[in-house]
């Protein structure tokens, strides 16, 4: 006497679309988060390329406060962030007067509500994101 098997005649629909429903969420929070720590972690490097170049233009002898910001937005803007959203601030006050062998620091910083952008709203808005740099003046 062999036995019907009733299950394998019903129709199977519907599995693939609650597969898909389950884990389309966990995917897209997985991408979405790669994306803005990403972007975090370029941010971050590209603000501290800009305080290093910061300094190259200011240990050079007869540099400026003027010559390091210039130098520090032209690197910011060229990365396309908003050169108003950051603080550049330089360690001696005045560069002009610093005399050789002086250790001359450049910080740049600013927040990350004012420069990056909240896919999923992983890095807090007032987390404070800056590079510095650090170089013997000429």
């Amino acid at each position: 006497m062999k036995r019907k098997r009733f299950m394998s005649f019903l129709p199977r629909r519907g599995g693939a679309l609650l597969e898909t429903a389950l884990v389309l969420p966990v995917l897209l929070s997985v991408t979405f988060g790669g994306v803005e720590f990403g972007y975090f972690y370029w941010t971050q490097s590209t603000i501290e390329g800009a305080a290093r170049n910061g300094a190259r233009a200011g240990i050079v002898s007869g540099a400026t406060n003027t010559d390091v910001t210039t130098a520090v937005n032209a690197e910011l803007t060229a990365a396309g962030l908003q050169t108003s959203a950051f603080n550049i601030v330089t360690s001696p006050t005045s560069i002009s007067t610093a005399t050789a062998g002086t250790n001359i620091t450049v910080t740049v910083s600013s927040t990350w509500s004012q420069v990056g952008f909240k896919a999923l709203g992983l890095i807090s808005s007032s987390q404070s994101i800056s590079g510095a740099c650090v170089m013997r003046h000429e």
